[in-house]
């Protein structure tokens, strides 16, 4: 059963000050043995704390997952750089496991060294996870949306977070048919139908279709890693939009699992009609800047200004009440999310296992957005994995007024959490 967020942080609220925590004021300047100091703290009820831990956070690089790239900047600006290490690993890292691998275990070299955060958790990161444990079992590993097998990766890291395919599979669809659509298309290729996260969600849309009596359609498009490369991929979503909307209506919406084919979906589903709840992994920045022709430069960073920006584009263009996001980014939460969760864990502040701290840790960056999440189910056993946690943020429709659906306060059925 998911548990409702109803905390709503700032920035303001969550950034701590750390100090050495004093001996006894009765104790004053008699020296005590280790174990006396010990005795002495536990009768104050006091924990000592020190502020001279690190904490790392590995990313892409800033031309290929510049939003988790931001979101690493922006904690280290907050905490320092003598306190956070930023890492990045290669663009190609399916080609360069070994670098992948040594690029994150590289950061336990520091004596300081805490925690490290993956985001996104590619590749080699469960290796690497593991061979950190084996030297530095006290550094806490956190995955943040993991491109291996969920329990795979979940049995090497402390926490892993990833967005909520499950949740998200029927709320995408409830959505889509709050706002009156009758059919959902869905665009993909088979290498991400054969990821279990995916594969899942296409079961569960196909599911809730069918309880809101809508209808579910599959289109393929080519995928980018391919010979067609991303311009290639993206012609074909310019070509092709126009035929769907003519052969499944305007009242159709859309999703497509790759941000490349993202752009091209969206500048035509504006020119043509049809709805687009949200995208894969949602922004305001994922594809609508470039279908809108937008400069951002000057809201950089701030993503209030980002989003107003955005939505007022998209009423200009007539699309109000058809375009979906998450208000704040979830690449950039999640980077600086899981570090100030990290850092409440290790303080003593928060639970490691605890939804309702990550979801505060996250607010911190998302002030005015709910989360919301659960553990992770296995579908084949329905056994519930207590360090593996699936979330999402409230789904934000643009318009004048624009308005949140209340996505994180709907009960979601628990049979869409074994459905596959």
């Amino acid at each position: 059963m998911k548990k409702k967020i109803v905390s709503l942080l700032t920035a303001a609220v969550m950034v701590f000050s750390f100090s050495l925590t004093a001996s006894a004021a009765s104790v004053e300047t008699i020296e005590l043995e280790d174990e006396a100091e010990e005795e002495v703290e536990e009768e104050a009820g006091e924990e000592t704390v020190s502020d001279d831990y690190h904490i790392g956070i590995v990313t892409g690089s800033v031309s290929q997952s510049e939003d988790d790239r931001r979101g690493a900047e922006a904690f280290q600006a907050m905490y320092g750089e003598d306190r956070v290490t930023l890492a990045i690993y290669p663009d190609n890292f399916t080609e360069e496991l070994e670098t992948t691998i040594q690029t994150i275990v590289n950061l336990s070299d520091d004596p300081e060294m805490k925690a490290i955060i993956v985001n996104q958790a590619i590749p080699g990161t469960t290796e690497a996870f593991r061979q950190i444990k084996e030297r530095r079992p006290d550094i806490l590993c956190i995955a943040g949306e993991s491109h291996e097998d969920l329990p795979e990766i979940g049995s090497a890291a402390d926490l892993v977070c990833n967005n909520d395919f499950v949740a998200r599979g029927y709320l995408i669809i409830r959505t889509a048919h709050e706002l009156g659509c009758d059919t959902f298309v869905h665009i993909s290729f088979p290498r991400h139908l054969s990821y279990e996260t995916m594969s899942r969600r296409v079961a569960i849309m196909k599911a809730a279709c069918e309880e809101f009596g809508m209808k579910f359609v599959m289109e393929s498009a080519p995928d980018p890693t391919t010979d067609v490369g991303v311009p290639g991929a993206q012609a074909y979503i310019l070509e092709h939009v126009p035929e769907w909307i003519e052969k499944y209506g305007t009242n159709s919406a859309y999703f497509c699992t790759n941000d490349a084919h993202t752009e091209p979906l969206l500048k035509q589903l504006l020119e043509y009609g049809g709805y687009f709840i949200e995208a894969d992994l949602p922004s305001p920045l994922m594809g609508y800047p470039g279908a809108l022709g937008l400069d951002l430069t000057e809201e950089a960073g701030d993503f209030e200004k980002i989003l107003a920006k955005v939505e007022s584009a998209v009423v200009e263009k007539g699309g109000a009440g058809r375009f979906g996001t998450w208000a704040y980014s979830y690449g950039y939460t999640v980077s600086a999310g899981l570090a100030q969760h990290a850092m409440n864990v290790i303080d003593g502040k928060s639970e490691l296992d605890s939804i309702e701290d990550i979801a505060a840790a996250y607010q911190v960056f998302s002030p005015n957005a709910q989360w919301n999440g659960s553990n992770y189910t296995n579908a084949d056993t329905g056994v519930k994995m207590g360090n593996v946690f699936l979330v999402y943020q409230d789904t934000y429709i643009m318009g004048d007024p624009g308005y949140y659906m209340g996505s994180t306060e709907v009960e979601v059925p628990e049979k869409y959490f074994t459905t596959k």
